[in-house]
């Protein structure tokens, strides 16, 4: 899609006190819990210009003060950076990977085929239906989360939260917040803020419960969704799509309830040297 824990306890009644009150905290930390530890990160500026560059890296134009980028892209220096990865389903070209190397991890029909994104079906759906599966897709996907912090990136979007709504029963939006909330954990390991993409209908959830720090959405607008987000984040970052909007883009950054980090791009999220190109900023 546009374009993947607990100490040991040991030793004495002081210590045990300790990770008695580790465990406390860890415990907030948790599903089901009203709310999590927040962590100092850099977040965008609200009304920050972000270009949409999924599609390939290239220059950013005049006045855009943030890029989100592949992980497998640079960062761009001088522009708050967010890294994009696929946390919850396989990208294109990582499928075949996954199935030689993971095949264990991917959600499975009744006779035992891979599921795919109905409308993405070059993308296969990650297997998030228990806490071992959980922790070794974390694991995983971990990787590129490491790859964005080694690359300058400032955060990461994690895409594909709402996967669940797309298996056919098998999945749970429980098990996607306990995976998000793991990999919520490790970028803030390493200095990244986390953005929750789309799912609104999950914001609360993605904020209390997982600590995603801002919001990256596609066509909130169109959808009649912005409110969503912008009711739970502080910031939120907002793509729109020149073969779909509703009404002109002028009138889309004309409402109130538009972000004000919301920019038009086309479908393709193509690079300024193809026909198609298309980018605006409210």
């Amino acid at each position: 899609m546009p374009a993947g824990r607990e100490p040991t306890r040991r030793g004495s009644l002081g210590a045990l006190a300790l990770a008695l009150a580790l465990a406390l905290v860890l415990t907030t930390a948790c599903i089901g819990r009203t709310s999590v530890e927040r962590v100092s990160v850099s977040l965008p500026e609200p009304g920050l210009v972000v270009d949409y560059q999924l599609g390939g890296a290239y220059q950013p134009p005049v006045g855009v003060g943030g890029v989100a980028r592949d992980s497998t892209e640079p960062s761009a220096p001088g522009r708050y950076s967010i890294c994009y990865v696929n946390g919850f389903q396989t990208q294109p070209g990582e499928t075949a990977g996954w199935l030689e190397d993971h095949p264990d991890l991917l959600l499975r029909d009744d006779d035992g085929a891979p599921v795919p994104d109905p409308g993405w079906p070059d993308e296969l759906l990650l297997d998030t239906s228990t806490g071992a599966r959980r922790e070794a897709v974390a694991a995983v996907v971990g990787a590129a989360i490491d790859r964005c912090a080694a690359s300058g990136f400032d955060a990461v979007e994690i895409d594909n939260l709402d996967a669940a709504m797309r298996s056919d029963g098998r999945l749970t939006a429980d098990g996607a917040l306990d995976l998000a909330a793991r990999y919520a954990a490790r970028a803030h390991r390493l200095g990244l803020a986390i953005a929750q993409k789309n799912a609104p209908e999950l914001a609360v959830r993605g904020r209390e419960e997982v600590g995603f720090d801002f919001a990256v959405a596609e066509e909130c607008h169109r959808w009649d969704e912005c409110t969503a987000y912008t009711d739970v984040y502080d910031v939120v970052i907002d793509i729109e799509y020149d073969d779909d909007l509703r009404g002109t883009f002028a009138e889309v950054c004309a409402d109130p309830a538009t972000p004000a980090s919301t920019v038009l791009r086309d479908r393709a999220l193509s690079t300024p040297h193809d026909p198609g190109y298309v980018f605006e900023r409210c």
